[in-house]
C-alpha cells in the first residue's frame, strides 16, 4: 500500500488561485475488485485525517494493468472504484461530495519499460482517491491605520494624529475635539465595529508605570486619558457597548519621541 501526496496549483479564468489536491492510492491484486479490509481502512483514515472544512470534492479513479482485453478492464476498473465509494459510503461520509467514480481502464506501459514490469504493473492496479481541498483562509495580522478602514481585523490600531495630550493632562485639546468628531460620525456608519480604548503616557521612570493627573493629582492619568476619549464618544452618541478603556501608562511606548506617547489609540476587539 502507497499514500502519495500532490499540491497542484489550478489557473482559473486567469488568475493564479492555489487549489490542493491530495491524493491516496490503493492497489488490488491482479484481476480482483476486493480489498482486505485494513487497505479499506487506510482509505477512511485518509479522508477523515484530512480538514472536513477545506474538502471540496472527492474523485474516484480506478485503473488496471495492460494485460487483459479492454472491455473487461473498463468494466473491472469501475468496480475497484465501486468498491472504494462504498466503503466511503458506509463510514457515514456524505455521497454530495463525491463527483466522480469513474473507471479509467487499463494503463498501457511505455514502449521504452523493460525494468521491474512486475512492480509497475502492480502500481497501475489501483484507484486513486482525490482530495479536491479550498485554498487555506488568508491570514491577516493586525495594521496600525490613522482612520477607521473599510475592513478590519481584530488586533487592528487606529491612530489619530491629533489625539495626543499636554504633559500631565487628561483634558481633551480643541484638535483632538474636531479629529474625535469625525471619528464618530464614521463609527456610527460603521456599527459592527467594537473597540478598546487605550490610553499611555510619557516621561516617567520605568518602575512608575502610570503618572500623576495634574487636574485630579492622582495616580490615573493614562486612564484618564481613555475615560476623557470614551466619555467624548458617547456625547457625541457612540454607543457605550461598543466601547470599553483602559490605562496602560508608560508601557507601549511608540519609540517616536515623547509627545507621541501622550496620546490615546483605539485597538478593535470585535467586528
Amino acid at each position: 500500500m502507497f499514500r502519495f501526496l500532490k499540491f497542484i496549483p489550478l489557473l482559473f479564468i486567469g488568475i493564479l488561485h492555489a487549489q490542493e489536491e491530495v491524493i491516496h492510492s490503493v492497489y488490488f491484486e491482479f484481476d480482483k475488485f476486493s480489498l482486505k479490509s485494513e487497505q479499506l481502512q487506510s482509505v477512511v483514515d485518509f479522508i477523515r485525517t484530512t480538514d472536513s472544512t477545506r474538502i471540496e470534492t472527492i474523485e474516484i479513479f480506478g485503473y488496471c494493468d495492460d494485460r487483459g482485453k479492454e472491455a473487461y478492464n473498463f468494466i473491472l476498473s469501475q468496480n475497484r472504484a465501486n468498491t472504494i465509494q462504498q466503503e466511503i459510503l458506509k463510514n457515514g461520509i456524505t455521497n454530495k461530495v463525491i463527483v466522480t467514480i469513474e473507471g479509467k481502464g487499463r494503463i498501457m506501459i511505455d514502449d521504452d519499460i523493460v525494468d521491474n514490469i512486475p512492480e509497475v504493473r502492480s502500481k497501475n492496479r489501483r484507484v486513486d482517491v482525490v482530495l479536491n481541498l479550498k485554498p487555506l483562509p488568508k491570514i491577516q495580522l493586525p495594521g496600525f491605520y490613522n482612520t477607521v478602514q473599510k475592513t478590519h481585523v481584530i488586533g487592528d490600531h487606529i491612530y489619530l494624529d491629533d489625539l495626543l495630550f499636554d504633559r500631565g493632562s487628561s483634558f481633551l485639546t480643541f484638535k483632538a475635539k474636531s479629529d474625535l468628531s469625525k471619528l464618530a460620525r464614521v463609527l456610527l456608519r460603521n456599527k459592527n465595529i467594537h473597540f478598546e480604548i487605550q490610553g499611555h503616557i510619557c516621561c516617567t521612570p520605568k518602575q512608575q508605570k502610570e503618572a500623576i493627573d495634574r487636574h485630579t493629582r492622582k495616580r490615573k492619568l493614562s486612564h484618564n486619558r481613555a475615560e476623557a476619549v470614551y466619555k467624548y464618544l458617547i456625547l457625541k452618541r457612540v454607543p457605550k457597548e461598543r466601547m470599553t478603556f483602559k490605562g496602560y501608562g508608560n508601557t507601549v511606548p511608540l519609540g517616536k519621541g515623547t509627545e507621541y506617547d501622550r496620546r490615546v489609540e483605539l485597538v478593535i476587539t470585535k467586528i
